[in-house]
Parts: C-alpha cells; sequence; structure tokens
C-alpha cells in the first residue's frame, strides 16, 4: 500500500501537459482486437488499468509491446481465446469492453462480472439489450456471464446514453457488412475518439459527437497508428488544483470542444480562465460562485467524473451551493472525508450535497475509495493547512498518470512513501 504526504497552503505554478485520455484508452485497446493487423497507440497513459488490459489481452493470444510506455503496439493476429482472465476482469470496470471484439471475432465469450470502483450500481441491463439486438444470447452462471450468437447487422435506441454499451455497439457495428444506426447513444469524447480510430480503419460513421450514430462496417479493418485523445478529466483536475491553492497554471492539451460545460462551471465558482491554442491559463482568483446549483449531465453537459473534483472547489469557494450527480448513488459520499477536514458540507441525499465556503481545511489521514474521489482528496490537501496523508494511492495510479510527480513540478510538496 502506497501514501501520499502532502503539505498543503503551496500554490500551483507553472505548466503541465495532461495525458492521453483514460476512458479512451481502453477502448481504443478492446477495438484494436477486430483490426487485421498490428496496431500502433501513441500518447498512452501510464496508468495501471492499461496494464490490466494488456495483461488480459496478452493472456488471450494478443502481443502487446511497450507497455510501461506511451506507446503500444497491440498485434492481434495471435488471439485465440474467447476467456478473458476472471481474476483481471473483475479489477476494473473497463474489461467489460472485451465482449465486443470477442463476440466479433469468435461468436461467443464468457466473461465475469467487471469489477472497478465502488461508487454506486452499476448494472448492465442497457449492454444486454444492446447485444440481444445484435443477435447474442446471454446466461449467468453463477457469477459469470456466457454470450453467444451470430452476430447480425441491427438498428437499435439504448434505453440510456450509455458510454461502454455505446462503445461495444460502435465496435461490433464496425465489423458488420451493412448499416448499424444507434440512437440516444453516448457522444462523450472519448465515444468520439473509438468513432475516429474505427474509421481510420475502414470503417464508415456519421454523427460521431451526437446521439444518433450511422455505421457502416468492413469485414476487414486496416491497421491503424493512432494518437489517443487529450484527457478533458485531466484538465479540470489541474484547473481545480490550480484554483483552489491560488495557483497560476498553464495546462497543455486542453481542448476547448471537450471543455465547454467545465469551463462554465469554473467562471461560476470565480475561476478567471484564458484558453488558447489548446492551451488552458488558470490565473490566481477571488473564489465566489455567481450560481447556486450544479448538476452532471450527460454530454455536452458536466462530467460526472470532475464532480468529487469540483466540491473540493466549492469547500474554497464563497457561497452555498447545491452539488447534484445523479448518475451513482454512492460516489458523493467520499465528502464524509472533507468534513472531517473541516468543510461545511450538508448531505442532502445519496446523489446531492450542500457546500457552504470557504472553509479553511485542516490536514488529515485519509482513505482513496475510488480514482476520481482519490484525486479530489490529493486537491483537498494541497489546500489544507498541515500535512495529510492520502492512502492506497495505487487506486489513483490506475487513472492518472504520475500524479504526484507532475504536481510536484508544479510546487506541491508532496512525498510518496511505499
Amino acid at each position: 500500500m502506497a501514501q501520499l504526504r502532502i503539505t498543503g497552503g503551496k500554490p500551483l505554478k507553472g505548466k503541465i501537459q495532461v495525458a492521453g485520455n483514460k476512458n479512451s484508452v481502453l477502448p481504443l485497446m478492446a477495438a484494436s482486437l477486430v483490426v487485421d493487423g498490428p496496431v500502433t497507440l501513441t500518447n498512452v497513459p501510464n496508468i495501471r488499468d492499461v496494464v490490466l488490459m494488456a495483461e488480459i489481452i496478452n493472456g488471450l493470444g494478443v502481443e502487446v509491446k511497450g507497455v510501461g510506455t506511451n506507446k503500444l503496439v497491440i498485434d492481434p493476429t495471435g488471439l485465440s481465446s474467447w476467456e478473458p482472465n476472471p481474476e483481471l476482469v473483475c479489477k476494473f470496470r473497463g474489461s467489460v469492453l472485451l465482449i465486443a471484439p470477442l463476440l466479433a471475432r469468435f461468436g461467443k465469450v464468457r466473461i465475469s462480472t467487471p469489477g472497478g470502483d465502488s461508487i454506486g450500481e452499476r448494472i448492465l441491463d442497457t449492454h444486454f439489450k444492446l447485444l440481444s439486438a445484435f443477435g447474442i444470447s446471454t446466461k449467468e452462471i453463477n457469477g459469470e456471464y456466457e454470450l453467444k450468437g451470430r452476430v447480425k447487422q441491427t438498428s437499435l435506441f439504448l434505453d440510456e446514453a450509455s458510454v461502454t454499451a455505446t462503445e461495444i455497439g460502435l465496435i461490433i457495428a464496425a465489423t458488420l457488412l451493412g448499416k448499424t444506426v444507434i440512437e440516444d447513444a453516448a457522444a462523450e469524447p472519448h465515444v468520439q475518439d473509438l468513432a475516429l480510430f474505427l474509421a481510420k480503419a475502414g470503417a464508415t460513421i456519421a454523427g460521431s459527437g451526437t446521439n444518433t450514430l450511422s455505421i457502416q462496417g468492413k469485414k476487414n479493418l486496416s491497421s491503424v497508428t493512432h494518437r489517443v485523445r487529450d484527457d478533458h478529466i485531466e484538465v479540470g483536475t489541474f484547473a481545480i488544483a490550480a484554483a483552489v491553492t491560488g495557483g497560476h497554471v498553464q495546462i497543455i492539451g486542453a481542448h476547448e470542444e471537450d471543455l465547454k460545460m467545465t469551463l462554465a462551471y469554473l467562471f461560476h465558482m470565480g475561476v478567471e480562465w484564458k484558453i488558447k491554442d489548446n492551451s488552458l491559463e488558470i490565473l490566481p482568483s477571488e473564489l465566489v460562485a455567481t450560481r447556486k446549483t450544479f448538476q452532471t449531465r450527460p454530454w455536452p453537459g458536466f462530467p460526472t467524473d470532475l464532480m468529487s473534483h469540483f466540491i473540493v472547489l466549492a469547500t474554497q469557494t464563497k457561497g452555498t451551493v447545491l452539488c447534484h450527480d445523479w448518475m451513482f448513488e454512492w460516489r458523493i459520499f467520499f465528502v464524509d472525508h472533507l468534513i472531517r477536514m473541516g468543510a461545511d458540507i450538508t448531505i442532502a441525499d445519496p446523489h446531492r450535497i450542500i457546500v457552504t465556503g470557504p472553509t479553511k481545511l485542516h490536514a488529515e489521514v485519509i482513505p482513496t475509495t475510488d480514482i476520481r474521489a482519490g484525486a479530489a482528496l490529493v486537491l483537498a490537501a494541497l489546500a489544507a493547512r498541515g500535512e495529510s496523508t492520502i492512502e492506497h494511492v495505487e487506486i489513483i495510479e490506475r487513472g492518472y498518470e504520475n500524479l504526484e510527480g507532475r504536481l510536484i513540478k508544479l510546487g506541491a510538496e508532496i512525498e510518496k512513501v511505499e
């Protein structure tokens, strides 16, 4: 178990480059298995979830080179198994994406219930309905799912704009001759990144970035080199880190089209920013809330993966605000730790809290509960007085590449202890 010991109260200053999108790279790795030849992925974040996905697909007979670097070469020509290692599958949610390429290649897959962060009930009903429309039957046996059938072209409507269900549908449809239409599809930047990858490989995809996708598949998808999209969640993370410490930080790799609602929410909290040429500059700001309610929504709304960080920002902002995350009923409960640090927070229900700020946070020993809450608690420690200890750092490392090292370059006082 690793810890971060963080001495707060130091304004962050300097430039920082965001890493590749954690939510992009895993579906891209899964999609590589339906390509007829090696795939090269660049700008890959060096995170634990990438290592886990590489280990799983390597166990299926796929050669993966470059693990632990920012460039992966995936050769799927040796793919020989349709049963991912259950001990690895249960460690992270992204493993569910392997359903798509294995069904496309073998017409069957046996997979354990995917694991991941404990942030609420994360059922797979929408995924199974999508697969049923593709002609796939699902049977659950002793905690494992057996899926099989001859994959067929279809048109379908998702009853929830699920990101992973949309990605599974995109991957399967890209391998089918004929047109597939997915309505009420997710439109997040990482879904757009997957669509771009599949288009490079030979599929014809219309509607990327909207809620209706039209996919004309191709029997043989070609080898491709693809740069993983920059991580807009990291942009938000570093922007809030600068704001709560009174810092002045330039964030490289900030694409305005991916940040419109995030920037709007920062503005309503008094954060001063400038953006130009994919560079976001966060200026020292007087934090005052000019809006009372902030909530997550499907894209292009405010992303659920940034709500934990935003709550930390609210603790340092003058005013009383309601923060509402409709999606995950356990994600907000990490605020117990902020309350212990001195934050003025009232939990209204599992989805909504009321934050009154600013409050002076003090140091605490804090366990990490999930990737995003862990990063948010790091931000709280940067704003707090004294030395805080963040435990179970390996959970944060599932989604953030060398977070402490990059913060240290901005002037943070952090020591990592194994």
